[in-house]
């Protein structure tokens, strides 16, 4: 049934459900460079938020909901940045999963998108990740944020791979529902509200996104290092790359399957044959 009906002039989910499908045939067909340099914006912007997140999380006066929700909030400035300013985020990317299954794109097309973005992704947020522990950013309130940064990485890596999986799944849905949202509105302010509930609840319960952990981690080792953080355990190559193996999985799964696919599933499949089904 129409939107209009209920007097909102956001796009019907059938129609959005399109309107994805036909945003991941462009996305599957980027030429390579501009594929690669917006990767690593949407690293970079996701790195932007995680480091607004830690300066919430040294706070030691807040208590825990507090904190967790205020993280949240702040954090959904990548996400922002990414849906408005325009980049090319993996987790997001997982929503191509329409248009493979509706045979618009094949599977090279994706592995190739998925691929390419999340390694662009890493540079991003890595790179930006060095850039903020070099300019003294970890070094605010008297250190704080650095063993805020330690703290919460080191956390990560010691989740056992079965809960960084499950957490991924859960992260990326609602990552997905919030670029799902997005592609909704039709006004910036639209985008904006329908990007920041997701985002903070998925901060909030602690799920875990690749992205994001592509900047923590880096700069939880390079803060460790510098000894700027006793006491708070100590991130390693190998841990790292077990959390972002798990994690990836994880948002992978969550993303494609359990957002895309259903979709597709409710809206999509067998919309050639019988047109008036796309009816919203």
């Amino acid at each position: 049934m129409s939107n209009e009906l209920f007097g909102s002039d956001a796009y019907a989910p059938a129609e959005v459900a399109r309107r994805v499908e036909t945003v991941g045939v462009a996305k599957a067909r980027m030429a390579t460079l501009p594929l690669l340099m917006l990767g690593v914006l949407a690293g970079a912007f996701i790195g932007l938020g995680s480091m607004l997140s830690m300066i919430v999380r040294a706070d030691p006066g807040l208590g825990f909901a507090a904190a967790q929700l205020a993280s949240g909030l702040v954090f959904s400035l990548g996400l922002v940045l990414v849906t408005v300013a325009g980049a090319e985020l993996f987790t997001g990317n997982n929503l191509l999963a329409m248009a493979w299954a509706d045979r618009r794109i094949g599977t090279r097309e994706v592995l190739r998108n998925w691929l390419l973005v999340c390694g662009a992704n890493f540079a991003g947020a890595a790179g930006l990740a060095v850039l903020v522990y070099a300019s003294g950013h970890t070094a605010l309130g008297d250190g704080a944020v650095g063993r805020a940064v330690a703290r919460t990485a080191f956390a990560k890596q010691e989740l056992a791979p079965w809960e960084a999986f499950l957490r991924g799944i859960l992260c990326n849905v609602l990552v997905c529902m919030a670029v799902w949202m997005a592609m909704a509105g039709r006004s910036l302010v639209d985008k904006v509200v329908a990007v920041v509930f997701p985002i903070t609840a998925f901060v909030a319960a602690g799920f875990e996104h690749s992205i994001a952990n592509m900047y923590l981690l880096p700069q939880a080792m390079l803060v460790q290092a510098a000894g700027a953080a006793p006491g708070t355990g100590t991130v390693t190559w190998g841990g790292m790359l077990a959390n972002l193996g798990a994690v990836i999985a994880g948002n992978l799964l969550g993303g494609s399957v359990l957002v895309g696919l259903t979709y597709h599933v409710i809206y999509r499949r067998g919309a050639a044959a019988a047109p008036g089904s796309d009816a919203g």
